[in-house]
């Protein structure tokens, strides 16, 4: 069911945990299935120098977080407005329907978080 490329953001997620000195800090969840991401980021002269996740979810939404921080990092904020649910799904080797919430909940939270950063 899952990609190898899924399978290896959940096994060995990339960027977990707090950000200290962070620009910004956010919180997302999906009423519908509860899952819950937290997405911080430290952004230096219009661009992302680090970026760090903390999700209570499932295997798709840790591997979906994991491989979001990976996408953001060196990216402007405005690349970053325009990574899509499905560019993260893609990279990710594509989720089934049933999993594409935890596409879309990275998505969410980079919103969240880029509106925070003005």
């Amino acid at each position: 069911m899952y990609s190898a490329a899924v399978l290896d953001h959940f096994q060995n997620p990339r960027n977990a945990g707090d950000l200290e000195n962070a620009s910004a800090v956010v919180e997302v969840s999906n009423p519908a299935c509860g899952d819950i991401l937290q997405l911080s980021a430290r952004v230096e002269n219009g661009r992302f120098v680090d970026v760090r996740f903390k999700t209570r979810g499932c295997v798709t939404s840790i591997a979906c977080a994991s491989q979001l921080t990976e996408m953001l990092c060196g990216k402007t904020l405005q690349e970053a407005r325009l990574l899509t649910p499905t560019h993260i799904s893609d990279i990710l080797g594509g989720l089934p329907p049933a999993t594409f919430h935890g596409a879309q909940l990275a998505v969410d939270a980079l919103e969240s978080l880029l509106t925070n950063l003005g």
